[in-house]
C-alpha cells in the first residue's frame, strides 16, 4: 500500500493536488515502483561491497548487515525521517522510496535535525558504506575496492541531484530543494511552515 497520488499528504490544507504549482518541485506521493528504483541504484555498491567482505571472511558481512538494518531501519528513522512531512502519514510504517516499510515507531517532529542529529546521521552513512573499505584494503581487493568507490560516488550523486533535490524533507543534510519551492510547501503545509518560521534562519541551512 502507498500513499493515494489523489490525496493531499496529512499535512497539506488543500483538498485536492490538482493544478497544484510545486508539483514538479516536490515529490510528495511515493509508490513501490519508487522504492525500487531506489534500489536499483543503492544495492549495486552493497552488493560489490558484500563481495569484498566475502571474498575476505564471509564471517564479518553478519555485522555489516545488522549495522545496516539498526542504523536505516531504525536510527535514521529516528534522527531524520521522523522530521519529514511523509511521517505524518496514517500508517504503521513508512511509504517513502528510501526506507519503505520501516516501523514508524517514534514520533512526528517538524522542523529541523538537531546538531546531534546530524552527527549521528552522517555516522551511520559513514560506517554504513565505510566498513567493506579496509577489509578490501586489507584483503589487496584494489580493482574491486577501485570499483566499489566508482559505484558508491555514483549512488550519491544520482541520490542528490535526482532526489534530494525534490524531497519533502527539509530537515536531511542532504536536501536542497530551492528556498522558494520551500516556501510554496510551506504555505500549503501550514503545520510544517509554521514549526519552521520557529527556526528563523534554520531552514536555509
Amino acid at each position: 500500500m502507498s500513499i493515494d497520488p489523489e490525496k493531499p499528504l496529512e499535512t497539506c490544507e488543500p483538498e485536492s493536488c490538482d493544478d497544484c504549482e510545486i508539483h514538479n518541485g516536490v515529490h510528495c506521493h511515493f509508490s513501490l515502483k519508487d522504492w525500487l528504483y531506489f534500489l536499483l541504484i543503492s544495492f549495486p555498491s552493497l552488493i560489490i561491497g558484500g563481495v569484498g567482505i566475502h571474498n575476505f571472511n564471509s564471517w564479518l558481512i553478519i555485522p555489516w548487515i545488522l549495522i545496516i538494518i539498526v542504523f536505516f531501519g531504525f536510527i535514521e528513522i529516528r534522527v531524520m525521517c521522523s522530521h519529514c512531512p511523509h511521517y505524518a502519514e496514517p500508517f504503521t510504517s513508512l511509504k517513502c522510496r528510501a526506507n519503505y516499510g520501516s516501523p514508524k515507531l517514534w514520533k512526528y517532529r517538524p522542523g529541523p535535525m538537531t546538531p546531534g542529529e546530524k552527527a549521528i546521521f552522517f555516522i551511520g552513512f559513514v560506517v554504513a558504506w565505510g566498513y567493506p573499505i579496509p577489509i578490501q584494503v586489507h584483503g589487496e581487493q584494489y580493482l574491486l575496492l577501485l570499483l566499489y568507490a566508482v559505484v558508491t560516488i555514483g549512488f550519491f550523486i544520482i541520490l542528490t541531484v535526482f532526489m534530494c533535490s525534490q524531497c519533502m524533507n527539509f530537515a536531511c543534510p542532504f536536501n536542497h530543494v530551492d528556498k522558494k519551492t520551500r516556501g510554496q510547501f510551506f504555505d500549503k503545509n501550514p503545520p510544517v511552515g509554521d514549526v519552521w518560521k520557529k527556526y528563523g534562519d534554520r531552514d536555509n541551512e
